[in-house]
């Protein structure tokens, strides 16, 4: 079983990879946050199974795309979050479909970063697309999803967005990674640009 309280960054970029291990451990208090530099240490590792990876997806030697299958082998029930400097749709795409839980951009801030591995953290996982298809097959949003997609086009903040809905912060966050994914996105402003192209908003 993971630990609840533990996280495996996974990052070859050693003055990154502390960086980040001190954002959370200082926004995630008695959290244990290790860290590692490359997909084979983590691989050797025999520590208690971490409740959230935190995974490079440009490492040198085995990628991080590569890698998702192999940490999800290792530790079943860990959310697997991808870092990345590259923010293109083709990125996104590709970590979600191969059972990422969620795409972080390094240039995102602390607080966001934070926001996204929280809900991880404590088992709640994302809000995703409902299991039943669309009459065409086509996944959709629930009517939830669209009216934080609808309020988050109009520019309103997550915070903004909760109290239009009578939503916690924490679930309007949820909701907004569900879209970013669905959308396959990573930025409120992509995910507003794709929302209009494909008339889902006004």
């Amino acid at each position: 079983m993971p630990s609840p309280s533990s996280i495996l960054l996974i990052d070859d970029h050693a003055l990154f990879r502390s960086g980040l291990q001190m954002v959370l451990s200082t926004g995630l208090p008695g959290v244990e946050v290790a860290g590692v530099g490359s997909l084979e240490e983590a691989m050797r590792s025999g520590a208690e199974a971490p409740a959230v990876v935190l995974l490079d997806i440009q490492l040198q030697g085995l990628n991080g795309l590569e890698g998702i299958a192999l940490v999800k082998r290792k530790w079943p029930q860990a959310a697997v979050v991808m870092l990345s400097s590259h923010t293109g749709q083709e990125w996104v795409r590709a970590s979600l479909s191969r059972g990422a839980a969620a795409f972080v951009s390094k240039a995102d801030t602390a607080e966001n970063i934070l926001a996204i591995v929280s809900p991880l953290l404590r088992g709640e996982g994302l809000p995703t697309a409902p299991a039943e298809p669309a009459p065409t097959g086509v996944p959709r949003l629930t009517p939830r999803q669209s009216e934080v997609l609808d309020l988050l086009c109009q520019g309103l903040s997550n915070k903004a967005i909760g109290k239009r809905l009578n939503l916690s912060e924490n679930t309007v966050r949820g909701h907004v990674q569900a879209t970013f994914a669905f959308l396959h996105v990573s930025s409120r402003s992509e995910a507003a640009f794709a929302a209009r192209r494909q008339g889902l908003v006004a």
